[in-house]
């Protein structure tokens, strides 16, 4: 029974050589049959093969146990990868878009490209829905986060393979090679669009953010189930990897003994971890009832969520 850590490197390992199949074929197919949209595309699955071998890295790094200087572990590494990748995938889409334009403005004499481009991007489309598959699989069966993302950068990929076969068609049949150009440029795009969303959405885990906005009123709602916990305030998430640190402060009767407040907080843990996926820790800090707090600088209090919270 392999552990989860091995099923990842494993998946990851089979994306990097499906990856490198498809990218080779796309390249070598473009450049022989003269269509910039598939060499293009084969650019792109490029881009897939580094993408591959970074997750690849990243599978072994945040698999490293705590120490000294990183306590909370590595599994935040998964995060820096992405920024990582978003990075690559933006040079590799602006890339794209400038040999686009450069060949709509100076087109000079091209041919119509061969038959065999439309015969690689359909089995490229192919192979791109089984490593998809195979990715979200191995992702939901993990709980890793990483190869979920993989997955459907993958699928995104099966749409830019589509609109290739449909440019690749409509130059067959028009016999005008300008439509590949164009298909290039519309894949530039949407290479640089999937960029910069990726990029957006990594600064959320970065600066401990929260992209769920249940996330709260669930916390609150848990500790509201409790008997005896009170006020839950001062509540904050964080994320490591795709599983959540959080810490809050309640207020529980000041006459109850140091045993009776452990098993409140305790019940508090247990609510919380029934009404929230994936959590990996609760903190929680118990107070007496009508203690008066200063004005706290970080934190959420029940009074911050919006109204139909």
């Amino acid at each position: 029974m392999k552990t989860k850590e091995q099923q990842v490197i494993r998946a990851s390992a089979v994306s990097l050589a499906g990856n490198s199949v498809l990218a080779l074929a796309k390249l070598t197919t473009g450049f022989f049959a003269g269509s910039l949209a598939v060499l293009s595309d084969g650019i792109d699955s490029a881009t897939d093969v580094l993408i591959s071998l970074i997750t690849l890295i990243t599978a072994h790094i945040a698999s490293r146990p705590p120490d000294s200087r990183f306590a909370y572990g590595y599994q935040k590494a998964d995060t820096i990868a992405a920024k990582i990748v978003s990075l690559i995938i933006f040079l590799a889409g602006c890339q794209l878009l400038i040999s686009a334009v450069r060949n709509i403005v100076h087109p000079g004499v091209r041919e119509v490209p061969g038959m065999a481009a439309l015969y690689v991007t359909a089995f490229s489309i192919v192979g791109k829905l089984l490593l998809a598959w195979h990715q979200y699989r191995a992702g939901k069966r993990t709980g890793s986060a990483m190869l979920v993302a993989n997955a459907r950068n993958m699928r995104n990929d099966v749409i830019i393979s589509l609109g290739v076969l449909v440019g690749l068609f409509f130059t067959l049949v028009l016999r005008l090679p300008v439509l590949d150009a164009v298909a290039a440029l519309l894949i530039g795009l949407f290479v640089i669009k999937s960029a910069v969303s990726i990029f957006m959405e990594t600064n959320v885990v970065l600066m401990d953010g929260v992209s769920d906005p249940t996330l709260y009123p669930r916390i609150f709602d848990a500790v509201d189930r409790v008997p005896g916990a009170r006020n839950p305030h001062r509540v904050r998430s964080s994320r490591m990897g795709n599983r959540y640190v959080i810490v809050l402060d309640i207020e529980v009767d000041g006459a109850l003994s140091l045993q009776e407040a452990h098993e409140i907080a305790q019940s508090v843990e247990n609510s919380i971890k029934l009404a929230v996926e994936d959590v990996y820790d609760v903190i929680i800090h118990t107070e007496p009832v009508g203690v008066v707090h200063s004005k706290e600088r970080f934190g959420v209090d029940r009074n911050m969520l919006p109204p139909e919270s």
